[in-house]
């Protein structure tokens, strides 16, 4: 499988991936560090977080090959490895075991995901000030 993951460079401040755009392919941070964003409705950038070492993103393209949900830059010079669908499928298929740490990844990242959704709910629904002016 080795000879099928291609290695990557990226300088800091580079995009590594950006929302949108195609998605058959994850990668793996195996030097840097990157972060995480996500574009809102208004046009500004919302930051979602920071990838280190070890660090697996863009695994949904693998599964479902849907546009990016997010835009991930280099927070410093970066060395990635590019894990391909085919070599995903050729993992599942010889060794289905390999795939736990990223249905981990997924699930954990589903876990946050309806966190924040909760959050952004409970913020929604709260209720008013009462006014302590009579009509």
């Amino acid at each position: 499988m080795s000879n099928q993951v291609e290695g990557l460079k990226y300088k800091k401040g580079e995009a590594i991936i950006c929302e949108g755009e195609r998605s058959d392919c994850a990668y793996i941070i195996e030097f840097g560090s990157a972060e995480v964003y996500k574009s809102l409705p208004n046009g500004e950038q919302q930051f979602l977080g920071v990838l280190a070492q070890g660090d697996i993103f863009g695994e949904l393209g693998l599964i479902d090959g849907l546009p990016r949900s997010a835009t991930v830059k280099a927070l410093d010079n970066c060395r990635i490895r590019k894990l391909s669908q085919e070599t995903f499928v050729s993992l599942a298929k010889q060794n289905p075991k390999a795939l736990m740490p990223i249905l981990k990844i997924l699930a954990s990242r589903l876990r946050q995901t309806l966190k924040l959704v909760d959050k952004l709910e409970n913020r929604r629904v709260m209720p008013q000030a009462v006014s302590a002016d009579p009509l």
